[in-house]
């Protein structure tokens, strides 16, 4: 089975989770997963094909954002709220309120 590195806690940089949230698709999967819990890959509906879907959660699982758990063929995503809360108290909270409050559509046109 393939081991997914997942930075320590100690490692989460601030620069690297903004970047992760700064695109539309990755805010939207984390607050899709913030709203629902652990949900497996396929089950997020995007305007993008598979792969895409697969290389934002290796971005936001690169930047500590997310965890990352296999079991079979398939790939569930969970945040790492303990660990974003313990490094940026209430960043992740302000972002995912900003993103409901914005009005802005999940995708851009």
């Amino acid at each position: 089975m393939k081991v997914l590195h997942h930075p320590d806690r100690a490692d989460i940089q601030l620069s690297s989770v903004l970047y992760a949230l700064s695109d539309p698709i990755r805010l939207y999967l984390v607050s899709e997963l913030y709203k629902a819990g652990e949900r497996a890959c396929g089950e997020f509906e995007v305007p993008v094909v598979k792969s895409t879907v697969s290389h934002h959660a290796r971005t936001l699982r690169e930047a500590g954002v997310v965890n990352v758990r296999i079991h079979g063929t398939m790939r569930f995503l969970s945040i790492r709220i303990d660990d974003l809360e313990a490094r940026f108290p209430g960043l992740l909270m302000s972002v995912l309120q900003a993103y409901d409050s914005s009005g802005e559509p999940a995708f851009p046109s």
